[in-house]
């Protein structure tokens, strides 16, 4: 059932039913034509506090309140996503100016600050916010950058508070967070992992979508212990990326990323701590390719929860090597895999050693990187046994984060 109410459940009796009529708008602001989102960077970890603040001041406005609830509910995006600065600048600048209106400020200072700040979006996180949230007053607007953060909220009276980073709170709280969401793409449009195409390097070519799933190492089955998301942050977005060796050099590159941004077979959507399915990792053809170019060389299979950009690792510098010489050196570097079907009678995806760390990822610059779940390990080698599940996916300091099932088929 839609949850889209009517303006008599939402607009006091005060708020002319014409001026109603003219304010609510049921198509989408989203996915945003490309380029509608650009914005320049802030300073990292700064919160967006003014602009949240100024956000839920205008949520004392009825009307106001339900054309926001009007452009959640049409929001096509997961999780019912809107792209703030674009949501303030559609339809006329609607958004913009009841903001402003409630605030006593122009319009055009309004629009300086969304444009000053990072790319936003403005959602619901919590499902039971989601559903319990009518349109009504009670409502908080709470702003963060990293999961670690703790939350900072704002009342319709511009009150502020901090919330637990672990728990939310009773009333319903509309995040003003980084962007996670790719809104220039309708979900699941998007092509499988487009910087996989050749570099010269020893890239490999991702199947095009064919009418049959293609041969390949497939994942079954995942659990992970935690979803490595604050609360303010959603529902998680994890992501396994095949890595391999970049060219001839000792470092790492993602060769191959399913997830819920991915195409065709590639495409799965986990958002929860168990999944069970059918999800091409690498298949048969691109692990051929990469055979030959890169003799001798195995492939990690390795889980991140996406914080930003999707299927495009973002860490730290060291973060990565730190977690690589953790788990190599708990698992005698018997921490990569490859296709056995050639030497045996049966499919078999079987650990084999790893002989690089280095990967080749980018830092992000709004400090919203994302979280390495972990380095999938044979349960044999880890010594750690999960029925219907054969990889351990071990993370920092080689602790257990989660396991998969691995299938050649």
């Amino acid at each position: 059932m839609s949850r889209r109410i009517t303006l008599a459940a939402i607009v006091v009796a005060a708020a002319a039913a014409a001026a109603a009529a003219a304010c609510i708008d049921g198509t989408p602001v989203n996915p945003a034509a490309p380029g509608d989102a650009a914005v320049v960077s802030e300073p990292p970890a700064q919160k967006p506090e003014r602009l949240a603040r100024l956000f839920a001041r205008a949520l004392r406005n009825p009307v106001f309140r339900a054309y926001l609830k009007a452009q959640l509910d049409a929001s096509p995006v997961a999780e019912h996503k809107l792209q703030f600065q674009t949501f303030l600048g559609a339809n006329g600048g609607r958004a913009r100016r009841y903001v402003a209106a409630e605030n006593g400020e122009p319009e055009a200072g309004i629009m300086r600050d969304a444009d000053a700040a990072i790319a936003l979006e403005v959602y619901l996180p919590v499902p039971a916010h989601r559903a319990a949230w009518t349109g009504d007053e009670n409502v908080l607007v709470a702003t963060g950058i990293t999961d670690r953060d703790v939350p900072v909220a704002f009342d319709p009276r511009g009150g502020r508070r901090l919330l637990d980073p672990d728990t939310p709170p009773d009333t319903p709280v509309i995040a003003l967070v980084p962007v996670e969401t790719d809104f220039t793409m309708a979900p699941q449009r998007l092509m499988a992992c487009p910087e996989c195409l050749d570099d010269g390097g020893g890239g490999i070519t991702p199947d095009v979508q064919p009418s049959a799933p293609p041969a390949g190492l497939y994942m079954t089955k995942a659990h992970f212990t935690q979803d490595f998301e604050g609360w303010l942050k959603g529902a998680p977005e994890f992501e396994v990326h095949i890595l391999g060796q970049k060219g001839q050099t000792d470092s790492l590159r993602s060769y191959q990323c399913a997830g819920e941004h991915s195409g065709g077979p590639y495409y799965f959507n986990q958002d929860q701590l168990d999944w069970s399915g059918n999800v091409l990792l690498f298949s048969k053809e691109q692990l051929d390719q990469y055979n030959a170019a890169h003799q001798g060389q195995s492939m990690r299979v390795f889980v991140v929860e996406d914080d930003d950009t999707a299927c495009e690792i973002k860490t730290g510098k060291d973060e990565f090597k730190l977690l690589a010489t953790a788990v190599d050196g708990a698992n005698e570097a018997q921490t990569a895999g490859k296709d056995t079907t050639s030497s045996t009678l049966t499919k078999i995806w079987k650990y084999a050693t790893a002989f690089y760390k280095l990967l080749n990822a980018v830092s992000s610059l709004i400090m919203t990187n994302d979280e390495l779940v972990g380095n999938a390990v044979q349960d044999v080698i880890v010594g750690e046994f999960h029925t219907g599940f054969n990889w351990i996916v071990k993370g920092n300091n080689n602790v257990t984060n989660g396991w998969i099932n691995l299938e050649m088929k």
